[in-house]
């Protein structure tokens, strides 16, 4: 059974190059448009992973996954950032939130399907 991910951005260019780099490595994807959408639809569905944004409208990322972290059914469920951000300081941020890796954009691919594989198989 396929693993299905989790993947919230406010770009839906960038949510939809995402997707299909996923599916195109036999993952579901489900999408989330922000970090409020991203909370009530990983409450509906439990997913092996959760890739995020920061910066979005009504919920950033670090809000969101200090929520997701508050469940107990995502409490270890392994959280990406993937995001424009990448100083030192935000990247402590994301850390302290629960996230457990950090991708920055604009990304690669392969790169993406590789850190994928790398954290859920």
């Amino acid at each position: 059974m396929a693993k299905t991910i989790l993947a919230v951005d406010d770009s839906s260019s960038l949510r939809q190059m995402v997707a299909f780099s996923l599916k195109a490595a036999g993952y579901q994807v489900v999408e989330a448009v922000d970090g409020m959408d991203g909370l009530e639809k990983a409450k509906q569905q439990n997913v092996d992973m959760v890739l995020t944004d920061q910066n979005m409208p009504r919920m950033d990322g670090l809000e969101l996954i200090k929520l997701l972290r508050e469940l107990p059914s995502y409490a270890k469920t392994p959280i990406l950032m993937l995001t424009t951000e990448s100083s030192d300081e935000m990247k402590a941020k994301g850390r302290a939130a629960g996230a457990n890796g950090w991708l920055v954009k604009p990304f690669d691919p392969q790169r993406l399907i590789e850190v994928v594989k790398k954290v859920i198989g």
